[in-house]
């Protein structure tokens, strides 16, 4: 089930996608719709295969103006899904970070982001699973890990972990103290109708104590249950997990089976 689902999430990038450059480093795939909304701005160049901005620019103000500048343009041309009012760290392919953007629109440019997740389980063995609100611009009403969000710019792994408990659990940091270290599970490549969604999976685990009951604060999460593992993988295997949770609870199943 694992290979298969790992299949779904390492899809080519769109054939008319061009290669993203900004300031002189690979960042991403911009859709052909975005190169088409950019041309013509300021310190931004398109051709064939490529969309550059902010060539010869420094990191610093300038360049985030420059990308605050681009997100406003792909809004008005309708390249966004939405609209967050959140800003995402850009990184090179190397990993260096550049800048910061809005994150609508890291899909239209194939930016990559980072998103981590919580696999929170009772002491007798039962995973906590969150059925996304129907109001979710991405997989309404689908499940979903207990916790599960994208690092947001300027912030640690570990402090986005803490503060998506909070926000999609009420989890204070007291009741996930003893959660394992963020590890990687996959880079997800995987075309979005918005875009092209390049996105690093990491996943702790923590047994809740028998008291704690997660608690939504955010709206994003309409109810919580928990599951056996062998009702989840029957939850992932009928498709009614989000990909991204599948292949974490997936791959933290087979892990502790093989432990």
């Amino acid at each position: 089930m694992y290979a298969a689902l790992r299949a779904r999430a390492q899809e080519p990038m769109p054939p008319s996608s061009r290669v993203l450059y900004i300031a002189g480093r690979r960042c991403g795939h911009a859709t052909l719709a975005a190169c088409d909304a950019l041309r013509g701005l300021a310190g931004v160049s398109a051709d064939t295969d490529s969309l550059r901005l902010a060539d010869g620019m420094a990191g610093g103000p300038d360049l985030d103006a420059l990308l605050a500048k681009v997100a406003r343009t792909l809004r008005e041309a309708d390249c966004l899904r939405g609209w967050r009012d959140e800003l995402l760290d850009v990184h090179d392919v190397e990993g260096r970070r550049l800048g910061a953007i809005e994150r609508a629109a890291v899909r239209p440019l194939g930016i990559l982001t980072q998103a981590v997740h919580l696999n929170a389980w009772t002491p007798d063995g039962r995973l906590w699973v969150a059925r996304r609100a129907l109001n979710k611009a991405t997989d309404p009403g689908m499940w979903d890990t207990l916790v599960g969000g994208l690092v947001a710019s300027g912030e640690s792994l570990d402090v986005a972990l803490i503060r998506e408990c909070h926000e999609e659990a009420g989890l204070a940091p007291h009741e996930v103290r003893g959660r394992e270290p963020l590890r990687s599970v996959l880079r997800m490549h995987r075309r979005l109708p918005e875009g092209y969604q390049v996105e690093e999976l990491l996943v702790s685990r923590c047994v809740l104590d028998a008291g704690v009951t997660p608690a939504n604060r955010d709206g994003e999460v309409m109810e919580f249950a928990t599951v056996t593992p062998a009702q989840a993988l029957d939850m992932a295997a009928h498709g009614e997990f989000t990909l991204e949770a599948a292949l974490v609870v997936v791959d933290d199943i087979a892990r502790q089976a093989a432990a």
